[in-house]
């Protein structure tokens, strides 16, 4: 019987050259259609080790939709982080260099509670500047990361080291 680890691994697929020459992207499609991958996900993303969060933080896009389905697990509140220019009301931005570009995301205004601890969640930790942006706003609002999970880490980009010691579970490394 299949472990929990080997139907997300299972369902991960690589795309080379997107959305550019020489970068490898990791799709989630297949895994986030299937119930018994998404449950997976869920539950491991869910099991990070440290003190339990009062919310949960998914970064845009994919972040959205694991972090929506930690949140509901958990039984606690989901805060969604943007990209520039998505929300109505915005209580701080911040920008980030990316593999391929620049960025800059947004936290929506009166979301966070000071003190509130917070597990950030996203798809894949690459150069970790996506995840250290969302962070920094996490941290401006007067809350604390608790933990950071990601299905998979790419260790040869480094990510971990702009996360200054920020904890990180990631499901799978490539």
């Amino acid at each position: 019987m299949a472990t929990d680890l080997d139907v997300v691994a299972g369902l991960l697929r690589d795309v080379p050259d997107f959305p550019s020459p020489g970068i490898r992207f990791w799709d989630l499609s297949a895994l986030l259609a299937d119930g018994a991958g998404l449950a997976a996900t869920t539950r491991l993303l869910a099991a990070h080790d440290g003190p339990a969060p009062e919310v949960v933080v998914g970064i845009e896009a994919r972040g959205f939709l694991l972090g929506a389905a930690v949140a509901h697990s958990l039984g606690v509140g989901v805060v969604a982080v943007r990209k520039q220019g998505k929300l109505p009301i915005v209580a701080a931005s911040e920008s980030y260099d990316l593999e391929y570009g620049s960025a800059t995301l947004e936290l929506p205004a009166d979301v966070l509670r000071p003190g509130a601890r917070a597990l950030l969640v996203d798809d894949v930790l690459a150069t970790g500047g996506t995840v250290a942006a969302a962070a920094a706003l996490v941290e401006g609002a007067g809350a604390t990361v608790a933990a950071v999970s990601v299905v998979l880490e790419l260790p040869a980009l480094h990510g971990r080291e702009r996360l200054d010691g920020r904890p990180v579970h990631a499901l799978l490394a490539r």
